[in-house]
Parts: structure tokens; C-alpha cells; sequence
């Protein structure tokens, strides 16, 4: 899908063809559409192509008519059963005249920018279009720790009562997610610290300060999922642990009361055999008096295992 943006009066409006100073936005596009794109401005199929692989690392490539920016973004893939974050390239590519984005999935970080969620956005100030993009990527970042951070809080508390794996499994779901997220930042960050140096980026009077906010936000988001990962890991420890523990009480309280269970089975076994002198055949309480000798029996052996914490 290719669509052309161009801020217009301040306001950022849709266009039909490419203009000077003008947006392009690519989501998943087909071979035709890549090669439209390639015809139209020039720039080169393996910067697009770079941008569309799911492998590819964050870098920044500087090239005679045109400079590609390579980060990684985060992306929410949950579903009804798990919570699972992971990532995926986007590639900013610049050149005199535009600014291409090029994504493998629409992404809320360009929305955002589609519907007017950021403020003093102008197609034409590609410096500060990519940095505001780096900074919205960053917040999208913390957004999603947090949210990792809350359902981790949420699980500890289910678990601590639990017996399954469910639990466990979705706690390792957010840690490979940690793991994702540890990874890109530490990427974006030597992406950003590059972009410090690269002298190809025009930058404007007020971008010194937003690339700092930029890479302040990184190294918080780079922190605190290396924070997380560190408690989640642990957590984990612990609760295989707890859930260990839970089977063995279990599997310990249904051993007890199989014993006491056993033990009017045993003696109705003794006394139900079929051979002469079995006591108390010819009373005619005797049915009683066996029931109340065992559930005597079953009744001390309840008490004692109480006491030493066996039931």
C-alpha cells in the first residue's frame, strides 16, 4: 500500500502523486508497488528491500543520493490466550526532495502521525520528522514495558495458588518479549548515537534537544527492560518452585487420606473372610462394633497426621 502525506497550512494532507516536501508511506507493499516507488524517486531496491526483512539490524547507510535509517519498533502480538510483544524493522529512507517510510505492518507509530496525534509535524522538515519518529518509537517502547510490567504483577498473584503451567508459560512469553525489546534498543541506540555524527542528516535549531529527549527515552526503555527482564527471570525461578511445592502438598494430602481410607477397607477385609472363629460373627452388634473400631482407628490417625502437619 503506498500513500503520499504532505503538511499543507500546517495540516497534513493526503496527495495523489509525489510532490516535493511530501510523505511517502509504504505498508506492505507488493513487487509493483516497490518498483513504482523505485522508478519514481530512484532510490535504490535494497535500501526498500532492507527495510521489508524481519532480520535485518538497525543501522544507518549513507549512500550518494540518499540515506537509509533502519530501527526497530515494537509491535503488540497478542492474542485471547497470550500476551507477546516482539519487533520489527522500519526503514526511514531520505533524500533531497522526500522522506519514505517503509514498513512490513501497519504500525500505530506512523498512525499517529496519519491522524494528528503529534504536534508541530511538517512533512517538509525531514530531520525532525525522523527524530520525532525515533521519540514516538521510544514512548511506544516504555508503553509496552509498563504493560509487560503490570501483567507480570498480575500472573504473580494468580500463581502463587496455582498448579498449571499457564501461568509459567505466559511469564516465559514476556520474557522473550523483554528479550526482543533488549536487543532493538540496544540497536536504535548506536543508531541514534551514529546519528549524532552524521552530518548527511540536515538538522534544525531545535533538534539538538530532541535528539537528546530521544536518546534519554532509549536508555530509560533500554533500563528498564533489562530491569524487568531481571525480575521476570527470577520470578520465574521461584514460581517453579511454588508450583512444585503446590504438587507435592497436593500429592502428600492425597496420599494421607488414601491411608485412612485404606483402613476400614483392611479391616472389613479381615473380618468379611470367608473360614470359621472370625470374631464377632455371631453378635448380633457386631457390624456396628467393627464400623466403630475403624472409624476409632481412622479417627486417631487423622489427629496424629494433623499434628505433625501431614493433612
Amino acid at each position: 500500500m503506498i500513500r503520499y502525506y504532505k503538511t499543507i497550512d500546517s495540516k497534513l494532507e493526503k496527495l495523489n502523486e509525489i510532490e516535493d516536501g511530501c510523505w511517502i508511506n509504504l505498508v506492505e507493499p507488493n513487487q509493483s508497488e516497490i518498483h513504482l516507488i523505485v522508478e519514481k524517486t530512484g532510490i535504490d531496491i535494497e535500501s526498500i528491500n532492507s527495510a521489508l526483512d524481519e532480520e535485518e539490524r538497525s543501522r544507518i547507510d549513507v549512500n550518494e543520493d540518499h540515506t537509509l535509517i533502519l530501527i526497530d519498533i515494537p509491535i503488540d502480538e497478542s492474542d485471547s490466550d497470550n500476551s507477546h510483544y516482539s519487533t520489527i524493522p522500519l526503514g526511514i529512507i531520505i533524500t533531497d526532495e522526500i522522506i519514505l517510510t517503509v514498513c512490513s505492518e501497519q504500525t500505530r507509530i506512523l498512525n499517529d502521525f496519519i491522524v494528528g496525534h503529534i504536534k508541530d509535524f511538517y512533512t517538509h522538515m525531514k530531520s525532525r520528522f525522523i527524530l520525532q519518529i525515533l521519540h514516538k518509537n521510544a514512548a511506544y517502547y516504555l508503553h509496552y514495558l509498563r504493560r509487560i510490567n503490570k501483567m507480570t504483577n498480575e500472573l504473580e498473584k494468580e500463581i502463587y495458588s496455582s498448579m498449571k503451567n499457564k501461568q509459567l508459560i505466559q511469564l516465559l512469553e514476556l520474557e522473550k518479549s523483554l528479550v526482543y525489546f533488549s536487543t532493538s534498543l540496544k540497536a536504535n541506540e548506536l543508531v541514534l548515537n551514529k546519528m549524532l555524527k552524521t552530518s548527511s542528516i540536515k538538522k534544525y535549531h531545535d533538534d539538538d534537544d530532541l535528539l537528546d529527549d530521544v536518546i534519554i527515552e532509549n536508555r530509560q526503555a533500554l533500563e528498564m527492560a533489562s530491569i524487568y527482564g531481571d525480575i521476570l527471570s527470577r520470578i520465574m525461578d521461584a514460581f517453579s518452585a511454588i508450583i512444585s511445592n503446590n504438587q507435592n502438598n497436593v500429592m502428600q494430602f492425597l496420599t494421607v487420606v488414601t491411608l485412612i481410607v485404606s483402613i476400614p477397607t483392611l479391616i472389613s477385609g479381615f473380618f468379611g473372610m470367608n473360614v470359621g472363629g472370625i470374631p464377632l460373627s455371631s453378635n448380633i452388634n457386631g457390624f456396628w462394633m467393627i464400623a466403630a473400631i475403624s472409624a476409632v482407628i481412622c479417627i486417631i490417625i487423622t489427629i496424629f497426621m494433623s499434628r505433625n502437619k501431614l493433612l
